[in-house]
């Protein structure tokens, strides 16, 4: 690809990246080209050329959300780190605002605020993801969610930087109006001052309790999106789900809302387990759950 000649003779370009094995699934394929951007300044000469080449681009943070289809992918894989991937406060009064880069870990930062005694984002310590692709889904648990929070993100669009403020995001249930060709790099937030240790106690509540009703493993969190005054999980264990298997691919014992992906499994065996249970649980109840997880290279955008 002539456009990415010389950045992969400087070695910022990477070729033939397994990307799958950056999921939280661990399985499915890889990316033709893969850049690692790690500051503004190789955002600005990267993104663009990226966004203008005419490939598909993906976005790669924690994969705690993405099944990648196996096999080699004719794409463009962006993750960023370095100075993408910090966060700073300023705090005045009561109010702090917080500067986060697309690759911040959610979890991390909501242990690092919880100990300064900024509040209001404890909920993000069991959600295994990073900024960016929190703003894109509007991640959320445990009673709030990023729009509760989100002043402005730094997105990248047909090669042109600018900053969208909480309007502009489109927030709803697991959904914002950042498209999958668009590139987050940075994210504005606003907390509180509070407690500390009412923090570390709210955090250590979250962790319990996700520890206790939620399976480890590979797996990629909830799988299907609650139904408007229901619970996914429910549905699917009253379809008789619970331990479901598809190849390496299975249901959790624990938790019916999650798929575990055991030794020798594969993304087709994930993909082909969620379509399952969508159907099962249709005929079952009449509902046509909607999956959280973002597929890539399976034909489908969700």
């Amino acid at each position: 690809m002539s456009i990415f000649a010389d950045l992969i003779r400087a070695g910022i370009v990477r070729e033939g990246v397994n990307i799958g094995s950056m999921t939280t699934y661990r399985v499915g394929g890889s990316a033709k080209y893969f850049v690692e951007i790690n500051s503004h300044e190789m955002a600005a000469e990267v993104i663009p050329l990226a966004q203008q080449s005419g490939l598909p681009l993906l976005m790669v943070g924690n994969g705690s959300n993405l099944l990648v289809a196996d096999g080699e992918h004719e794409v463009i894989a962006l993750h960023v780190s370095g100075e993408l991937a910090e966060l700073t406060t300023e705090i005045d009064g009561e109010s702090v605002r917080v500067f986060a880069g697309a690759g911040m870990d959610l979890p991390i930062a909501a242990r690092r605020l919880g100990s300064e005694g900024i509040t209001g984002f404890e909920w993000a310590v069991g959600v295994p993801g990073t900024f960016g692709g929190a703003v894109v889904m509007n991640a959320g648990g445990h009673g709030s969610d990023m729009a509760a929070s989100v002043v402005s993100a730094g997105i990248w669009r047909e090669g042109q930087y600018s900053s969208w403020d909480k309007s502009a995001l489109g927030f709803g249930y697991r959904h914002s109006s950042v498209q999958p060709t668009d590139v987050v790099t940075d994210v504005v937030l606003e907390l509180r001052v509070g407690s500390s240790e009412e923090s570390k106690e709210r955090l250590s509540e979250i962790v319990r309790w996700r520890r206790e009703h939620q399976p480890g493993g590979q797996n990629a969190g909830s799988v299907f999106r609650n139904p408007e005054g229901g619970s996914a999980g429910e549905l699917i264990e009253r379809a008789g789900l619970k331990g479901e298997r598809i190849g390496g691919a299975v249901v959790s014992t624990k938790h019916a809302n999650f798929i575990q992906v055991e030794d020798g499994g594969s993304a087709a065996d994930v993909a082909a387990l969620i379509q399952l249970i969508h159907d099962r649980v249709l005929a079952d109840s009449g509902n046509a759950l909607q999956s959280e997880n973002r597929f890539f290279g399976f034909g489908l955008s969700r």
